[in-house]
């Protein structure tokens, strides 16, 4: 039945933007964007867009009060403008009055209504609702009291100073929905969404189509006065397999991959990370700082002895070549994370970490076993196989210097609970950012947010990082915080609970007539501002 209902929609499809003409075919297809996702949507609802796919497409359908740049910089969206209490805590913002939902029967008959602050206060409600049991309401944890002034102005009390706020607003999490649809009887607002965005919801058969269609009474327009978005429509498949997506791209069947997946980096790029010749005409290569530190992390209160020394740790830092590591296993995708944690791209980044020095690594690991006469110590390894050829690459250089290290090849799922829950002494693991604010970072390593319950996953303790963590909290001045960012990630790296890899890059792949997506640092889609030549 699934192969008749997938022919069923793709026939559908071919309706919506087709006629019988060959010629009008093609005339209508730049006013299709096409992409696939290898996994799957887990919901539309903007309260549960919680893992990359959904999030991707509940930024076409959906707006919060403000939004991101491509340059991280907070943009007015459905807010115009906002105040900030000179104490840091309360924020007032302003609404703008011709912003509309999605035209939906829960307004009556194919209508619609403006939105207003209560529709905020409805939805940020929402999200702390416990029987609903929202992922993001951990975006609301320092979050007092909010509430409509009046239908222009919304304003939300924090109940302590948190200057990265504005930063967690702009996640899909905060977006602006309907009470309308939660009120209708038997509304499936999982599979049927109403936002405000650029694009809405047409058709979803689960791991097989999405399209969402132009929204006509989208506000933005772009500098020449022009209503966006250029495209008609928005069409997802769901192939699992990578390189069969990739493939799909290739023969021209697709307008967009994202990523660099081992099945097929080697055939588009070179070692050097460039295009493959057979590709430069017809392929356009976009790359971009990404906000993901990939590290390898010690459990410091773990069962294995060798790790809870800080001269093993220092000298697994010191003991292989980063850029080495980047050039022939990434084909150059990457930055060598020789600056501690944060990121490019963030405040606080640039503090010193480790460079390859074999000679250094040799003499920690000497000093370690007259210490302790352990002459061989083992560490065991946990990665997932997507992993593995980094984790070769680490084992093969430690052991150039007097380490044992064993790998462990674990299924994702499986390592991530492991991790979790202590029970594996040193892990790879990575952080992506949920928000452009080095705090995201450091929170790995406040000793308040001990794992399984928060992400401090190394349980990691340290007293002047944390006095320097709940300092930062109360200065508002940019300079001065990401001062202190700064000398808490310089601890880090003295103290060495993890090993910094590599800061990622984000690769997204494109035909020659495709223009206007551009990239950002938290490789978020954006296609309001896509044509298609």
């Amino acid at each position: 039945m699934k192969s008749i209902r997938y022919y069923i929609s793709i026939c559908c499809f071919m309706f919506l933007f087709t006629s019988c003409s060959e010629s009008e075919k093609q005339n209508r297809d730049h006013l299709v964007f096409r992409y696939n996702e290898n996994a799957a949507v887990n919901s539309l609802d903007p309260a549960f867009s919680r893992i990359r796919p959904s999030i991707w497409v509940c930024n076409q359908l959906f707006n919060g009060l403000v939004q991101l740049d491509d340059k991280l910089n907070i943009q007015p969206d459905i807010a115009k403008k906002w105040e900030i209490s000179l104490d840091g805590k309360t924020y007032t913002f302003t609404l703008r009055d011709d912003v509309y939902f999605h035209k939906n029967a829960v307004f009556g008959a194919d209508s619609t209504r403006t939105v207003v602050a209560a529709d905020f206060e409805y939805s940020l409600n929402r999200l702390l609702d416990e029987d609903i049991a929202a992922p993001g309401r951990w975006i609301l944890q320092n979050v007092e009291s909010f509430s409509a002034v009046n239908d222009s102005t919304f304003q939300i009390q924090l109940n302590k100073t948190f200057p990265a706020f504005l930063g967690l607003l702009t996640m899909k999490y905060a977006s602006v929905v309907p009470h309308e649809a939660f009120k209708t009887k038997d509304y499936d607002f999982r599979a049927n969404p109403i936002g405000t965005g650029p694009f809405q919801f047409k058709i979803w058969e689960e791991n097989i189509k999405l399209v969402l269609r132009k929204n006509p009474l989208y506000y933005e327009k772009d500098k020449n006065g022009v209503q966006l978005p250029y495209l008609e429509a928005v069409a997802i498949t769901f192939l699992p397999d990578k390189q069969s997506g990739f493939l799909q791209f290739v023969q021209g069947r697709q307008d967009f991959v994202s990523g660099l997946d081992p099945s097929y980096k080697d055939e588009i790029l070179t070692p050097k990370g460039e295009l493959q010749p057979k590709y430069k005409n017809t392929v356009n290569m976009i790359t971009g700082a990404y906000l993901n530190t990939e590290y390898m992390g010690f459990r410091l209160d773990g069962v294995d002895d060798a790790v809870k020394d800080k001269h093993i740790r220092q000298a697994m830092n010191y003991g292989f070549n980063r850029s080495k590591m980047i050039m022939y296993l990434r084909n150059g995708m990457g930055t060598p994370a020789i600056h501690g944690m944060i990121p490019t791209g963030l405040g606080g980044y640039g503090t010193k970490g480790y460079d390859y020095n074999p000679a250094k690594a040799r003499k920690l690991i000497a000093e370690y076993k007259k210490t302790t006469g352990d002459n061989n110590p083992k560490i065991q390894m946990s990665t997932s196989a997507s992993y593995l050829d980094i984790a070769e690459y680490l084992q093969r250089e430690w052991q150039k210097i007097g380490l044992n290290v064993e790998v462990d090849v674990n299924p994702p799922s499986t390592l991530t609970q492991s991790i979790s829950n202590g029970k594996v002494s040193f892990f790879k693991a990575s952080w992506i950012a949920d928000y452009p604010d080095a705090e995201n970072y450091l929170s790995l390593f406040y000793s308040n947010n001990f794992s399984p319950g928060g992400p401090n996953y190394t349980h990691f303790k340290n007293e002047e990082f944390d006095r320097l963590y709940e300092k930062a909290f109360t200065v508002i001045n940019d300079k001065e915080r990401y001062t202190l960012y700064k000398k808490m990630d310089s601890i880090i790296m003295e103290e060495a609970p993890v090993i910094p890899l590599f800061y990622d890059k984000a690769a997204r792949f494109t035909g020659k007539n495709v223009k206007g997506l551009g990239i950002n640092p938290l490789n978020l889609l954006t296609l309001k501002q896509v044509k298609k030549q």
